[in-house]
């Protein structure tokens, strides 16, 4: 799939240059990440190493630093920790539109060096395969810097590399040439193209950093299938996202709006807008069947969230091996999806089969969630339980509705009787929980209720 897809994208990016920005700052004297256009391209680059620095004190204005001699840069404190933005293949030459974005939430979590990599010469190439090449060159370039801070009094530990696609990669190089002792990778949905049934050599795995995360979200395209970090987080199973085109007439973005989510997830978790949980689960599937929504390896501490701090679960996730955890997200900002853990115990008379709907109602607002990813099975005295996930968070929820549709169309309406049906907020541990007892209803036909405080348990 992915040889078609990529010349399409390049072809397409040939008549879409200059719509992602220029990159450009605002003073004579900053120094910005290099812009590039498509003779560049078609030529091809040479691969030069840029290392731009950014502080609490100098966001508006990069200062390239040298790769010798960093006593010489007074805005590079070494006691500092520092984190590493390394971009992935640039098919048009223009610097990143989340590069900035990026700089100032990662400045926003604590006072660090942020040093971004540029090595658009380099990854600027109609030839994917000469840039997967360069991620090797680039990668000795940069292990040669840290070298250089840790002989000045950095320390390793405090190293954090964020690596994007094809960054991820390179960044996976860098900590196995400095034997796994730099403090943290996170990779952005790895680079697919090149690496898959790659060994650990080849590409990022664990080994690489004291602790490696990694979110994917387009494993059956740009990224890259598997699990590669201490922790795994996987947006929507971590292939198809919600809201991103699903033919090539939608241009350019059918290419890259999957592959690009995990940027923009990664932005807004930065943001504390977003606050994702993910639920540590064997696949997709059982995640969404709600078989995996219990924390209970990581307690006291929460389930993981996706973002910048991490230290809650380090231990518990570098004792436990390689985790995958899951999450599921809307279209738009803020991404996340409330998320209910639903349990009803049936007792019906005749056996039906069926899915079900759910609204949360508030005031005039609703918000509606279908289960219809497999049908479920309702008889005498059984436990059912779901996951349910709205788009809106509605509060105080004043009413609920529930439908089970069993596509029966012709004959009688069966009574599905409900001896119990329980909502626990799964994120908001500080919510109640909402009931209701004893609940006839009739197949396809919904029944509207409000909730009771619960006063048994399932």
């Amino acid at each position: 799939m992915f040889p078609w897809r990529l010349l399409c994208l390049v072809a397409l990016l040939m008549l879409c240059k200059g719509q992602e920005g220029s990159g450009e700052g605002s003073g004579e004297s900053c120094d910005n990440f290099t812009d590039l256009d498509f003779s560049h391209c078609f030529m091809g680059t040479s691969l030069d190493v840029r290392l731009l620095l950014y502080t609490r004190h100098n966001l508006d204005c990069g200062r390239e630093l040298k790769h010798h001699h960093l006593s010489f840069q007074p805005l590079l404190n070494l006691s500092r920790p520092t984190a590493f933005v390394i971009h992935g293949y640039r098919p048009t030459g223009a610097p990143p539109i989340w590069i900035d974005h990026l700089v100032r939430l990662l400045a926003q979590q604590e006072d660090m060096n942020v040093i971004v990599v540029d090595w658009n010469r380099g990854a600027a190439n109609l030839n994917y395969f000469t840039a997967v090449a360069n991620t090797r060159q680039a990668a000795h370039n940069l292990t040669g810097f840290i070298m250089t801070m840790q002989e000045e009094g950095a320390s390793l530990s405090s190293v954090h590399l964020i690596g994007v696609s094809l960054g991820a990669h390179l960044a996976g190089f860098v900590g196995a040439y400095l034997k796994g002792k730099i403090g943290r990778i996170t990779g952005l949905d790895p680079a697919g193209p090149m690496f898959t049934g790659a060994t650990t050599d080849e590409r990022l795995d664990p080994s690489d950093a004291m602790f490696v995360d990694v979110l994917h979200t387009d494993m059956n395209s740009f990224g890259l299938n598997g699990a590669h970090g201490h922790i795994d987080y996987y947006a929507n199973g971590g292939f198809d996202q919600p809201g991103c085109p699903k033919t090539i007439f939608s241009g350019k973005s059918y290419f890259v709006c999957d592959h690009q989510r995990s940027v923009f997830l990664y932005l807004c978790a930065l943001n504390h807008t977003c606050s994702i949980t993910g639920y540590p689960c064997a696949s997709y599937s059982d995640f969404i069947d709600g078989r995996c929504l219990q924390c209970e390896a990581f307690k006291p501490a929460p389930c993981p969230m996706l973002g910048y701090d991490q230290s809650r679960w380090k231990d518990t996730l570098q004792r436990l091996g390689q985790t995958k955890v899951f999450f599921s997200t809307t279209a738009t900002l803020p991404y996340k999806r409330p998320t209910y853990r639903v349990d009803m115990v049936t007792w019906n008379q005749y056996l039906r089969w069926g899915v079900i709907y759910i609204r949360l109602h508030s005031g005039r607002s609703y918000t509606e969630t279908r289960i219809d990813h497999k049908v479920f099975r309702f008889e005498q005295y059984t436990s059912t339980r779901l996951l349910a996930q709205f788009d809106e968070d509605l509060q105080p929820v004043q009413k609920i509705s529930v439908r089970i549709i069993t596509g029966n169309v012709i004959g009688p309406r069966y009574k599905i009787r409900l001896l119990q049906i329980r909502f626990t907020p799964l994120e908001q541990p500080d919510r109640p929980l909402m009931c209701r007892y004893d609940i006839i209803m009739e197949e396809n036909m919904e029944v509207v209720f409000r909730p009771l405080p619960c006063h048994s348990n399932l």
